[in-house]
């Protein structure tokens, strides 16, 4: 039987979500990535059974683990060019 996370680890697998989109150098995959994780948290956050939080819990370090190789193979391959959302402008 799967035990429920504590708030703290919760909290954690939010922020490592968070820093991760921080890495991603395209602005539309950067506020998918956030907004995605914000989305799944507020939907997941009156869960109150063991086993479905545990669930969501390892499915949330299973999308952890594919952005973090996902941030590493964009930042390899990124594009010279801004996104028009990021040019400084004088």
């Amino acid at each position: 039987m799967a035990s429920a996370p504590t708030r703290i680890e919760v909290l954690a697998l939010f922020r490592s979500l968070i820093r991760t989109a921080r890495e991603f150098t395209d602005y539309n995959v950067r506020e998918y990535v956030k907004r995605r994780s914000v989305d799944a948290f507020r939907h997941n956050r009156h869960l109150s059974e063991p086993v479905d939080a545990a669930a969501a819990f390892a499915d949330g370090q299973s999308q952890l683990a594919v952005a973090k190789r996902q941030a590493v193979v964009q930042s390899l391959y990124s594009p010279s060019a801004k996104n028009v959302m990021e040019i400084e402008h004088p």
